[in-house]
């Protein structure tokens, strides 16, 4: 089954794809437990920004990285691997949970998304927050 990354946050105007893509990692582990006893394994690959595909057009991939940061949005700077994924990227994460290597793995949500599900922060913009040593400082003892 293939879910997003979206639902995990909180994305604004995307209350429809949240909420049916959690369905889809819900049917999922209930399909693991109730399916697991006939050696069928049910998991779920949560694709994130991904080049060259439907939603990365429609989520804004004809807007300049200048553009998307003055706006808020994410550019591949923004992700933990500093870059989009490719469809090859989900490709090959499928492939592996279809093989004998997974299988021990049933009822897992995985997502493929270069680490950007885990760089949300409200605190520090990333990487730049990361980087720059006196971030912390800024955060311990903010601006008043």
């Amino acid at each position: 089954m293939v879910s997003a990354t979206y639902h995990y946050r909180g994305m604004p105007w995307q209350a429809h794809m949240s909420a049916a893509k959690a369905g889809v990692d819900a049917l999922s582990r209930v399909l693991a437990v109730e399916e697991g006893p006939r050696g069928v394994r049910s998991n779920v690959i949560a694709p994130g920004p991904i080049s060259g595909t439907e939603g990365m057009d429609r989520l804004g991939a004809k807007i300049s990285d200048k553009d998307k940061k003055a706006l808020g949005l994410m550019t591949a700077s923004d992700i933990p691997l500093q870059r989009t994924g490719h469809i090859g990227d989900i490709a090959n994460a499928t492939i592996f949970l279809f093989s004998d290597a997974a299988s021990w793995i049933t009822g897992q949500t995985l997502a493929v998304d270069g680490g950007s599900l885990h760089t949300d922060s409200y605190l520090l913009p990333y990487p730049a927050g990361i980087l720059d040593p006196s971030s912390i400082q800024r955060m311990i003892r903010p601006k008043l």
